[in-house]
């Protein structure tokens, strides 16, 4: 059995073990679209990868990976970018792709980073650390805007309530720091059960979405692997709320010959040969001791695939569970 080294003490990375039974035997050339503090791409290399390409948008992914990231040499490539355009960071095709969706922890755990709806701190929420903010976002938007988005990326049924509240407050004061949105929200939802999430839980991570992109670089990520993969390469992706791995579920199943036909009355769609072959039907989710050791892996879920020898091609954003929202010129603005 392959022993697999710690991760730094800082981050546990979610289902690492299931992942690595299910993609093996691991060799090769592997891209970690999603690097964080590194437990994906050290748990590669340590099952027998013979390299693995890190990328990562957010600068202090590398800062943080410096004091052990040349013990693995030339093993390990770091690049800065994002896991939409992976496809473009190796001149050979890949052996296999994983992607860990979300936040990451080392992220939420600095207030600083403007994340944490439990910790003070400047309201940024920008993986890139480039671009408009969380504060640039609740600062302009109108209540409509607002109301789409977290209703649409937080499911979060009192979102019109919400988006009137935050209008209203920025009135008085701009929205500059974590707490004072929080606090925004939590008058609109007071939690009657102590046990209950946070109520600014699904607005937060509905404009974390909203700055970040989150889904554009889904769809886009799930397609540049499509494109990266050689046949018979693996595509792992870890989802950590059900919207995200709504589609990456219904995306692997178009992918796989699974998609067939929304409507008996319409045209039969032409068949495509299915560019993915499903390794188990459903994900797999974390164990008793996995979530006996990492409360975050409660909501985690795996999905993996196989790459076919057929040509890639673009997949329509219809029927993947896309949530409606276009913010493309409003982030662009």
């Amino acid at each position: 059995m392959t022993t697999i080294s710690a991760s730094p003490p800082s981050h546990i990375p979610v289902l690492l073990q299931p992942l690595l039974e299910a993609v093996s035997p691991v060799s090769g050339l592997w891209l970690d679209g999603t690097f964080g503090a590194g437990g994906y791409a050290r748990g590669l290399l340590d099952a027998g990868a013979d390299q693995v390409i890190g990328v990562d948008r957010d600068p202090l992914a590398f800062e943080m990976a410096a004091d052990w990231a040349a013990d693995y040499g030339d093993r390990l490539r770091l690049v800065e970018g994002t896991f939409g355009k992976l496809d473009t960071y190796s001149d050979v095709l890949l052996d296999g792709v994983v992607l860990d969706l979300g936040v990451s922890s080392m992220q939420l755990d600095r207030a600083d980073r403007g994340f944490s709806f439990l910790k003070d701190g400047p309201l940024d929420m920008r993986m890139a650390q480039t671009g408009q903010s969380a504060a640039d976002l609740v600062n302009s938007a109108s209540v409509a805007e607002l109301a789409d988005i977290i209703f649409q990326y937080g499911e979060e049924r009192a979102s019109r309530k919400i988006a009137t509240a935050i209008v209203a407050a920025r009135q008085v004061s701009k929205f500059e720091t974590t707490l004072q949105l929080a606090a925004v929200v939590e008058d609109c939802l007071p939690r009657k059960n102590p046990a209950h999430s946070h109520p600014a839980t699904r607005t937060f991570q509905a404009i974390r979405i909203a700055v970040n992109n989150e889904f554009g670089e889904l769809l886009a990520g799930l397609q540049a692997a499509e494109r990266a993969l050689k046949p018979g390469g693996k595509l792992a992706v870890v989802t950590f709320h059900s919207l995200e791995d709504r589609v990456v579920k219904r995306y692997f199943s178009a992918r796989s010959g699974g998609a067939g036909n929304a409507n008996r009355y319409a045209p039969q769609a032409v068949e495509e040969k299915p560019q993915f072959r499903l390794i188990k039907r459903g994900s797999t989710s974390a164990d008793k001791a996995e979530l006996a050791q990492n409360t975050r892996a409660r909501s985690a879920r795996l999905r993996v695939a196989h790459r076919t020898e057929h040509a890639s091609g673009k997949m329509p954003h219809s029927g993947l569970g896309m949530p409606k929202l276009s913010l493309g010129e409003f982030l662009d603005a």
